[in-house]
């Protein structure tokens, strides 16, 4: 609590400090904007969130963005397929997906970082094969799918500014992961196998099975994400499409009160992590910096954030 406390303090301050250096930053078209892609970054940041509780990693959720941002359009347009049609191949390949992680990190004993870093590699090559490098788009149709990601509620309105759809989706997900997490016994053991993960199978967990679980709903909000980030771009790039997004999600995920040692977790502060991460990027824009500091932004922010860790570790041992 005292994290996410502070975390939201820090963004109070970016906000204010832009704010005022810059009055555009207040504007209803840089706040909606920006809460379209708070809310898809948010997605991402927890669904790695649900592999960090468990000690591990995923460093293939921008390729995966990447894949499937390029595979709705694909089907769509190219291929002729249904919407329904084409959102299922969609998920059933982000399951598959996390499938093929969980296996290979519960049943051949190979380590998370290995394992995604080939899935980076692996899935941005088979989305740059699948369409020869070209880039993809929905060619002004499918207006209404389209709503799910660039969609503004009218009847949401609070002195001009309107409630984006993504940020309804964001709020779902949130609370389905925070119900999961805070009220189902599956949410606990989960936690206590991030704690210690030979206690919790002494202890009678199945920690293969939730091992694969973390890894699949991490893949499959991978693939809602890159869904809503095709649609709202509408022109995806398959070589750059969803790169870094995998450390925009585990800076969240590790500034919301996630460790990177596994068995904490908080989604409210993942949601807040992943709002200052964007806050921090549009105040970049904003204030007329130079745009070469987003990483730096990104490396100072995962610093901070596992020196944090380590010092609330020793500070509990102590």
């Amino acid at each position: 609590m005292k994290k996410t406390l502070g975390i939201s303090l820090l963004l109070l301050a970016v906000c204010v400090v832009t704010g005022v250096l810059n009055p555009n930053f207040l504007k209803p078209y840089n706040a909606e904007n920006l809460v379209v892609r708070s809310s898809l970054h948010g997605i991402l940041a927890i669904g790695a969130a649900f592999v960090i509780v468990t000690g591990g990693i995923d460093l293939s959720i921008g390729s995966v963005v990447g894949l499937i941002g390029t595979l709705l359009p694909w089907l769509l347009v190219d291929q002729g397929w249904g919407i329904s049609s084409a959102l299922g191949a969609c998920v059933a390949v982000s399951v598959a997906i996390g499938l093929f992680h969980g296996l290979l990190v519960t049943r051949m004993k190979l380590q998370p970082f290995v394992v995604t870093l080939c899935g980076l590699m692996l899935y941005r090559g088979i989305a740059r094969w699948l369409v020869h490098d070209s880039p993809k788009g929905f060619q002004d149709s499918f207006e209404p799918l389209r709503q799910l990601a660039i969609g503004r509620i009218d009847w949401l309105q609070i002195g001009g500014y309107r409630l984006p759809t993504a940020a309804l989706i964001l709020i779902a997900v949130a609370v389905v992961a925070g119900i999961f997490f805070s009220r189902t016994v599956p949410g606990r053991h989960l936690r206590a196998l991030g704690r210690n993960e030979e206690a919790a199978r002494y202890s009678g967990i199945r920690t293969e099975r939730l091992l694969l679980l973390a890894y699949v709903v991490c893949s499959l909000l991978a693939g809602l994400g890159g869904v809503l980030f095709a649609l709202d771009v509408n022109s995806v790039a398959p070589d750059k499409q969803g790169n870094f997004y995998e450390l925009y999600a585990i800076a969240a995920a590790v500034l919301g009160g996630c460790s990177l040692r596994g068995g904490e977790i908080s989604i409210l502060g993942v949601v807040i992590g992943a709002v200052l991460m964007r806050v921090l990027y549009n105040s970049i824009i904003l204030l007329d910096l130079p745009d070469q500091l987003e990483p730096v932004v990104i490396g100072l922010v995962l610093l901070l954030g596992v020196t944090a860790d380590e010092l609330v570790r020793r500070w509990r041992r102590a």
